[in-house]
């Protein structure tokens, strides 16, 4: 995961490569929001728009990346984000949502906290015309993905079950082993995951964005203790049993919350989902800060890539209603980076160690990333139309 998202009061449910295809950002009747973001914090051009298709405009004119977040009226839930938004960088969210009240934050910075600041839908001022054909192929690319979603936890429940036997029971050849297989049904839904605001930082928060004083748990604390620095003092059975339990429990959680009746999914978060898996890899993977005690990071990253390939074909007959040339470029794109991570390894063979790729590959990885990811962000807007 990226540096922990903080909701202190909320109660939520290389190069750049030009774009060749031809879909606009912002899909034909959306409204738009400007954000401004700063090292000081954000700031909305309105606090409210009508239902409908919403388009947030989000301008980094600040010194560091920065990160936009649109949360759901319940205090813990994130409707949607947009990740990576470099210095000077412009990135749009678009999303598609009722009336009701929400809160948008950006992300903390060292001058300002992420403070979350309430922000209103109102009621469409006129009726929104349905394309039928569309409306039933998101609803099936919503059904397909909902699935998809719950076969990746029902896996990721029966390979931490392993992990963690194997872990409790001190063989650590064994949990070693079994440790990035069993992560890459984590990393392959993790914008789903992350979803849920108090999981994720129980299970997969880096020791790196620890705030003063918080307990560590989750996969990434095993991870240091199977793979300890010179000056670690190893956890004791009975801290390592600790560990084990809440991870055991929190994906147990985790498997309730996206088999529940009401678990759902609405076209724009797929799209915007494959979008953030892409900026997983760009933030985490391909700088080697995810893995760090493991270096199993190409394990990530190929996950990640399989679940921005899942969410991008359940949508490309809708998307491809608007535009077929950005289907095709999105898999050109994503063929050429499938190419370049297949020279250091494979799901079935195992990845190569992250320190053992060289500075320059690297940076291939990084351009072919960047591209797939520029094309990705015209997805949403395509599919909704």
């Amino acid at each position: 995961m990226n540096a922990r998202f903080a909701l202190p009061s909320l109660v939520l449910t290389g190069a750049v490569v030009a774009l060749a295809g031809c879909v606009p950002n912002a899909p034909s009747g959306a409204d738009s929001v400007t954000v401004t973001a700063t090292d000081d914090g954000c700031t909305l051009s309105s606090s409210e728009a009508p239902a409908g298709t919403l388009v947030f405009s989000v301008e980094n004119e600040g010194s560091a990346a920065t990160e936009f977040y649109l949360l759901a009226s319940d205090g813990s839930s994130i409707v949607s984000e947009v990740e990576n938004i470099g210095p000077g960088l412009t990135r749009d969210l678009t999303v598609q949502v009722a009336a009701g009240g929400y809160f948008t934050s950006c992300r903390e910075s060292d001058n300002a906290d992420a403070v979350p600041v309430a922000f209103t839908v109102t009621e469409a001022e006129s009726d929104v015309p349905v394309d039928e054909e569309r409306e039933a192929l998101l609803n099936q690319a919503a059904q397909t993905y909902r699935a998809y979603v719950q076969q990746e936890v029902a896996a990721l429940v029966i390979a931490t079950d392993e992990f963690v036997a194997a872990y409790t029971a001190g063989d650590d050849d064994a949990a070693r082993e079994i440790y990035a297989p069993a992560r890459i049904h984590w990393e392959a839904i993790e914008p789903v995951a992350e979803s849920f605001g108090d999981l994720d930082p129980s299970m997969d928060l880096r020791e790196a964005d620890l705030a003063e004083g918080e307990q560590w748990t989750g996969w990434h604390a095993m991870e240091k203790d199977l793979w300890p620095p010179l000056d670690y003092a190893a956890l004791s059975v009975d801290e390592r049993q600790a560990l084990a339990d809440q991870l055991v429990a929190d994906t147990a959680e985790l498997s309730a919350r996206v088999n529940a009746d009401d678990f759902t999914f609405e076209a724009f978060q797929i799209g915007n989902g494959a979008k953030e898996l892409l900026d997983e890899v760009a933030t985490g993977k391909i700088t080697g800060e995810e893995e760090i005690w493991s270096g199993t990071d190409l394990w990530d990253f190929r996950a990640n890539l399989d679940g921005a390939w899942e969410a991008y074909v359940v949508l490309k007959p809708a998307a491809d209603l608007t535009d077929a040339t950005l289907s095709t470029e999105i898999e050109e794109r994503f063929a050429a980076l499938d190419a370049e991570l297949a020279q250091y390894g494979s799901l079935e063979d195992g990845f190569a160690n992250y320190s053992e790729l060289t500075d320059d590959q690297v940076v291939e990885l990084s351009r072919l990333v960047e591209a797939l990811s520029e094309s990705l962000s015209h997805l949403t807007a395509a599919a909704i139309g």
